[in-house]
């Protein structure tokens, strides 16, 4: 067992409300069939800022103390009792939903929706510190990836999830939403042999991103002609497929109106509130299939995401910054700012 020290720093949230704190903790031991990892790489996830801000799902879903941090790469430093498939050395990716492997949904092959689901850096600690603890089945070999794209594997698996809910090839596909996990669908898309990829966003500088990552036309969601734009790109038929990737209720009844009849919706991002939908016109009448997308499938999701990186797609444009972890204030005003890509902590 290789020599570490006896504490650690950490980011984490120590009491209900607004902030987090950069905090000394001990180094975690490692049970059974668990695995310490040495930090190399953990990037924010829009999550991770619901957590800092303290908003009402943050409030329903995360009890103080804990230790932030989802998206992770590090180097596995010790290994508990019964661990056999990775070894001191490995760098890891790290599946960030931790299933219990015993409910119907994990005995049907569906662990990421598994019902006792718990979340690295929500429901146990996470990644925002020097070391980490987690059960060696969460652990993904990294196939000798930078260790910032490493961890970016477990939000491109979300766009990756979306993307590959039906088959894409030949199709025109429609973005909505450029932040990271967006970024990601365009680029996968493109991979993936879409006839046209098609992004829209808010903000220049993220559409600036999604063209960088390949996409054929990108559009800001709030001009009025966009709508007609899409339709003019797509010889008036109408996108075949949309990548749901923003929360944002405008932006859904946006696509449902450029979708065309027979259509498939992939819906990843998080409605902050109900959104209205005109389900008998929108949605019915037009023959439309609705895809909820929860995480990754575990592991087929990987071994995708891995595929794509393995023949080519570079998703570093993404990765926008990397800071120290003590900059941690600077790389949440980033995220606030809304012109970054992918933040990443070096602990």
């Amino acid at each position: 067992m290789s020599e570490r020290p006896p504490s650690m720093r950490a980011l984490a949230k120590l009491r209900p409300g607004p902030g987090l704190e950069l905090v000394d903790r001990p180094v975690p031991v490692p049970g059974p069939g668990d695995v310490l990892l040495r930090m190399d790489a953990a990037s924010i996830c829009g999550t991770d800022y619901h957590l800092f801000t303290w908003d009402e799902w943050a409030a329903e879903n995360l009890v103080p103390p804990r230790i932030l941090g989802h998206e992770l790469a590090g180097t596995v430093a010790a290994v508990g009792d019964g661990v056999s498939r990775v070894k001191e050395g490995d760098l890891v990716g790290v599946e960030s939903h931790i299933a219990c492997w015993e409910c119907a949904q994990c005995e049907r092959g569906e662990a990421h929706l598994c019902v006792g689901l718990q979340i690295i850096g929500v429901h146990v600690d996470g990644g925002f510190a020097e070391y980490v603890v987690i059960p060696e089945a969460n652990a993904i070999e990294s196939n000798g990836l930078d260790p910032a794209v490493v961890a970016l594997q477990e939000p491109m698996g979300n766009a990756v999830h979306a993307a590959f809910a039906e088959p894409i090839d030949g199709r025109s596909v429609l973005v909505t939403g450029c932040g990271p996990i967006g970024l990601c669908a365009v680029g996968i898309a493109k991979a993936a042999g879409a006839a046209m990829v098609i992004a829209t966003d808010t903000e220049a500088y993220r559409l600036e991103l999604a063209r960088t990552m390949g996409a054929d036309l990108v559009l800001d969601a709030a001009d009025p002609a966009t709508e007609e734009r899409i339709g003019e790109a797509t010889g008036g038929v109408g996108v075949e497929v949309v990548l749901e990737m923003s929360g944002a209720a405008r932006a859904l009844e946006q696509a449902l109106r450029v979708i065309t009849r027979g259509g498939s919706i992939s819906l990843l991002g998080i409605f902050g509130e109900p959104p209205t939908v005109d389900l008998s016109e929108l949605v019915i009448m037009k023959g439309l299939r609705l895809h909820g997308i929860f995480g990754r499938r575990i592991y087929e999701t990987w071994e995708q995401t891995q595929s794509l990186l393995r023949g080519g797609l570079d998703v570093t444009p993404i990765i926008t910054h990397r800071l120290a972890l003590d900059r941690w204030e600077e790389a949440f005003d980033l995220i606030a700012s809304r012109h970054a890509g992918k933040v990443v902590l070096l602990p």
